[in-house]
């Protein structure tokens, strides 16, 4: 298997069949240059336009509709030390009252300290001078290009992927995409130094980053909604609005997985989500937002 290193001379701001920058078999790695959601480089240099600009499409050979593309994500080394958020809640997520309390929303800069783990505000409120937060590093948007010649806005998300801001798209956790076309298009970018969750100021701390990813093509292995694991628990993803529109997505995926992997039928799948399962926001902030469904591997019969 190859290693590729690649940095992007064009980015993107749809997941659709765009040209592919860069060809490469299943199970090769790429370690991929990212810029931060408004475009700005590891050096602060503009090379994108908002929102979320995507290094890539990598086309991945053998991918072909009704696959399964599953990215494991080695490694983000974030390639900046500042980032940026915005400095107050999104108005979406308080109550309307609430809304009048806040001056108009402005970027905040952060530093990060990535040998120490840690990043605070350039510029903190006095409350906050001494106040900083771990750098944990993930991924905001990434996926592959959608079915029936879509070019979706990185700004949102659905089946194909796309800006979910999960906080748990982390080092160590790999990702499923259901293939739409052939190559699958793999796109990445939107890296976070850290994130709660739901996104509820609109941002992570965005910056760039290198981010190391293995990609292998699950052959006639389908799939409806993107998909994850990490080394304690499976999850699935529905992005979508209203709230529940997208936790019963997520919820009928995992549905889905537990009687095609693992035996079950529809009764005993329930009892097991019924007391097992647990439910991240991903994000409130996109035009769609994002529901976890998560249940952990020890509860798997």
């Amino acid at each position: 298997m190859t290693t590729h290193r690649f940095t992007p001379a064009t980015l993107h701001n749809t997941l659709g069949s765009h040209a592919p920058a860069l060809a490469i078999a299943s199970g090769d790695t790429v370690i991929a240059a990212t810029a931060d959601a408004h475009g700005f480089d590891a050096r602060g240099g503009k090379i994108g336009n908002r929102p979320n600009p995507m290094t890539g499409p990598f086309f991945i050979e053998g991918a072909e509709p009704g696959d399964t593309l599953l990215i494991a994500i080695r490694d983000i080394r974030l390639t900046r030390g500042t980032g940026w958020t915005f400095d107050v809640l999104s108005p979406n997520v308080v109550e309307p009252d609430a809304v009048l309390r806040f001056r108009g929303r402005r970027k905040a800069e952060w530093l990060i300290d990535a040998e120490k783990g840690r990043a605070r505000l350039a510029v903190p409120p006095p409350a906050l001078a001494d106040w900083s937060v771990a750098v944990e590093p993930m991924i905001g948007c990434f996926g592959v290009a959608p079915d029936l010649g879509q070019a979706v806005s990185t700004a949102t998300g659905g089946r194909h992927g796309g800006n979910m801001d999960y906080r748990g798209f982390r080092p160590g956790v790999e990702a499923m995409f259901p293939v739409a076309v052939p190559g699958a298009l793999f796109f990445l970018g939107d890296v976070h130094a850290q994130q709660c969750d739901g996104e509820i100021v609109g941002t992570g701390i965005e910056t760039a980053a290198d981010v190391t990813f293995t990609a292998r093509v699950l052959k006639g292995r389908k799939i409806g909604w993107p998909r994850g694991m990490n080394g304690t628990e499976i999850f699935t993803i529905g992005t979508a609005r209203p709230l529940d529109q997208a936790l019963q997505h997520a919820t009928t995926e995992m549905l889905d997985w537990l009687m095609a992997d693992h035996g079950l039928d529809e009764v005993a799948a329930s009892h097991v989500m019924g007391q097992c399962v647990r439910y991240d926001v991903a994000n409130v902030f996109n035009p769609a937002y994002s529901v976890v469904c998560r249940v952990a591997r020890a509860a798997l019969p």
